[in-house]
């Protein structure tokens, strides 16, 4: 798994479905821009969490993005670990697997 092709990945078929079909894409990326606004909860801590849910259902994309946004938010790999390992004691063994792209996420984007 290479962290930045999957962030690619996500790019081109964002920009594919906006073309194809705009209100379905334009509706969650609508919603997508609410939830993630700082209110109760910071940018960081919103981050955190989607990575825990990304890796508990074993989705590499989600990992790859939500460790980098995680990053860039202040995170440090100390705190995406703990998240992973959150994900692990909710999700078992297949999620303590998906620490693996965790990892390389880390290495390849902090800074």
């Amino acid at each position: 798994m290479d962290p930045e092709e999957k962030l690619k990945e996500i790019e081109k078929l964002l920009n594919e479905l906006s073309k194809k079909y705009p209100q379905q894409t334009g509706t969650f990326m609508s919603f997508l821009r609410r939830v993630i606004a700082e209110k109760a909860l910071d940018t960081k801590t919103k981050e955190l969490i989607s990575l825990a849910l990304g890796i508990a259902t074993g989705c590499e994309w989600c990992i790859a993005l939500h460790t980098k946004n995680a990053l860039d938010a202040g995170a440090n790999p100390d705190e995406l670990i703990e998240a992973g390992f959150v994900a692990v004691l909710m999700a078992g063994g297949p999620a303590l697997m998906h620490l693996i792209p965790l990892m390389k996420s880390i290495e390849k984007f902090q800074k």
